[in-house]
């Protein structure tokens, strides 16, 4: 069956950077649109960011990460990264993986994804 396995999660200052990833089994990754979401305490989850699945294809953001957090995939090892610099006490998370096949539009839209992963926590101290 399908699974997506996020790691990469932890405790980081304010200004500091981690690096998230999802592992993606069961499935043709190249055909897969992925996503990244995110959910804080007390919030409704909302998209971060989102691979499409077509080579050479784009990326997209949330404005509130734009600048500062970049998605990218490899999908040789069935991969996409989520890489956060600049990281500030707001992206206090838990964030989730999430993927699509060949989907071609609502990227930040959570219910257009089958496929979900358990989550990382992300925690930004002040």
């Amino acid at each position: 069956q399908v699974q997506l396995v996020e790691s990469g999660g932890g405790l980081v200052q304010a200004g500091g950077s981690l690096r998230l990833s999802c592992v993606a089994s069961g499935l043709t990754f190249s055909s897969y649109f992925m996503g990244w979401f995110r959910q804080a305490p007390g919030k409704e989850r909302e998209f971060v960011a989102a691979i499409t699945w077509r080579i050479g294809g784009g990326t997209h953001y949330a404005d509130s990460v734009k600048g500062r957090f970049t998605i990218s995939r490899d999908n040789a090892k069935n991969t996409v990264y989520l890489q956060m610099n600049s990281l500030k006490p707001e992206d206090t998370a838990v964030y989730y993986c999430a993927g699509e096949y060949r989907l071609g539009s609502g990227w930040d839209y959570e219910d257009n994804y089958d496929y979900w992963g358990q989550g990382t926590q992300v925690t930004v101290s002040s």
